[in-house]
């Protein structure tokens, strides 16, 4: 039998989903901006983060919508909260692909500079973990949010590795610092899409499990 707030929280996922497929595409486009040196790709991604914008102003609508008038109870207000809270982690997830866009452009004004294969495997892991994490919402699947809580130290530990080496290569070649500092902000930049995939999973753990695990490992409940 269909509930009556079914319908809301459809209008809901479906709105979510929407800026997950944004949110997947624009950070995609702005990894191949840096890769093929394209700088027009980059410029669009700008333009493509608008409607990742507003429709994370519409979900706010929708749930402020939802809580007004629908007072949804115990698993349905989970849900409701959850997705409000992976809204906010798209948003940044295309404020961040704007940010390695920047990047972009500058490095397609100097010359070519081979890119280090650790900073692939970050690129690699942080769509690969925001996938998952999608993933793990849509199938509602707590065992795939915490694979994405599980791998998402490999991100970081990939990150540091490009951080020290082009550290390492400002101090050989000081003359491509501006380079080696914008390879420094994609690196940063990806890991921490990577730690908005793993909010998502959190969330989707909070909304299927009903169990809060932000901040489980600092506070020793894992």
């Amino acid at each position: 039998m269909t509930r009556i707030f079914d319908p809301v929280l459809g209008d809901l996922r479906e709105r979510l989903l929407r800026m997950g497929s944004l949110a997947e595409a624009i950070l995609d486009k702005a990894i191949r901006a840096v890769w093929e040196r394209r700088p027009d790709l980059a410029r669009e991604v700008r333009s493509d983060d608008l409607e990742i914008d507003r429709l994370d102003v519409d979900v706010d609508e929708a749930v402020l919508r939802a809580l007004a008038l629908q007072a949804p109870v115990a698993e349905d207000l989970r849900q409701v909260i959850a997705i409000k809270m992976m809204a906010t982690d798209l948003e940044r997830v295309g404020d961040l692909a704007r940010n390695i866009a920047k990047s972009a452009l500058r490095l397609s004004d100097k010359p070519p500079l081979p890119l280090p294969p650790k900073l692939d495997e970050v690129a690699d892991g942080a769509r690969r973990l925001l996938r998952l994490a999608l993933d793990s919402f849509v199938d509602a699947d707590p065992a795939k949010a915490q694979a994405v809580l599980d791998a998402d130290d490999r991100v970081d530990d990939d990150q540091e590795r490009v951080v020290r080496d082009a550290i390492l290569e400002i101090g050989a070649h000081p003359e491509l610092t501006s380079q080696q500092v914008d390879l420094i902000l994609i690196a940063k930049n990806l890991e921490r899409v990577a730690d908005h995939a793993t909010n998502i999973a959190e969330d989707t753990i909070l909304a299927t499990q009903a169990k809060n695990v932000k901040h489980a490992q600092k506070l020793g409940s894992r």
